[in-house]
């Protein structure tokens, strides 16, 4: 049933379009053999029409492979332009990547000459003997005093160049030192290859903590270098103190991890002498 339907639809099809075929012909016919301007006129209406659809019908085809053609003309042009776009985007992320290495490796170098600088010579060495430790209080003492040249004032670190104390009572052939971790130290750093200050304050522990003031939007980074600073005019400048363990702890020498020490001078401008 349903194959003689679709058997005389397209029987339908085909006569109407021979019979559309057929008018430009007859058209052509009265225009040239018996040329009635009012059939013509008439016939204009039915058959222009009828040849646009036909010419439509015809040329569908055509026209359907030239869209094609310029679709994939224009996805040819889009891909090319995206491979383009491609290679641009990662010579800008390889550049990036250099660049950020670059400012890395600065940093590192800026730190590192920052320290090299820094490298005092040492006055007096000296032996811990013994080390106290009650109540937050940290202090440690070393086997060198007045005889030897030790004043109260002077710094001590320790034989790998870390800041260790500050001696606070000088005696004849023994000194007093109060350690970075004792409650009443409070002295003024820097964090290292930058600008940026603070000042770090003992609590009883090897991990005193750091308040720094000159940057409020900086957050210092894990086992990023902690070196003294001269602001407040007591300590030189540039001597090590410890390393960042988060934004407000640092990692200090305690006094039981101290065998040996170096005593150090340095003059009224706070330089080594």
């Amino acid at each position: 049933m349903k194959a003689n339907k679709l058997s005389s639809k397209a029987h339908t099809l085909i006569k109407s379009a021979a019979s559309a075929a057929v008018l430009p012909i007859l058209f052509t016919y009265i225009m040239i053999a018996k040329p009635d301007y009012r059939i013509m006129n008439a016939l204009a209406h039915v058959v222009v029409p009828a040849a646009n659809v036909v010419g439509d019908v015809i040329t569908w085809p055509v026209r359907a492979i030239g869209r094609a053609a310029a679709n994939m003309r224009e996805l040819a042009s889009i891909r090319a332009e995206n491979e383009e776009l491609r290679a641009r985007l990662d010579a800008a992320l390889l550049n990036q990547n250099e660049c950020r290495i670059a400012i890395d490796e600065n940093q590192k170098l800026t730190r590192e000459l920052d320290l090299v600088n820094a490298q005092p010579t040492a006055s007096i060495i000296a032996d811990v003997v013994h080390d106290n430790s009650a109540l937050n209080h940290e202090t440690f003492m070393i086997n060198r005093g007045t005889d030897h040249g030790i004043e109260n004032g002077m710094i001590v670190i320790t034989t790998d160049g870390f800041l260790a104390g500050i001696i606070t009572d000088a005696g004849d052939r023994f000194s007093r030192v109060r350690a970075l971790t004792d409650s009443k130290s409070n002295i003024a750093v820097r964090v290292a290859g930058t600008e940026i200050y603070g000042f770090m304050i003992g609590n009883g522990t090897n991990r005193p903590t750091i308040g720094l003031f000159s940057d409020p939007e900086f957050t210092p980074a894990p086992n990023q270098r902690i070196v003294t600073s001269n602001i407040s005019g007591v300590l030189p400048a540039g001597v090590i103190v410890g390393d960042m363990i988060n934004e407000t702890d640092v990692r200090v020498h305690a006094p039981s991890q101290i065998s040996r020490v170096m005593v150090l001078r340095f003059d009224d401008a706070n330089k080594y002498k």
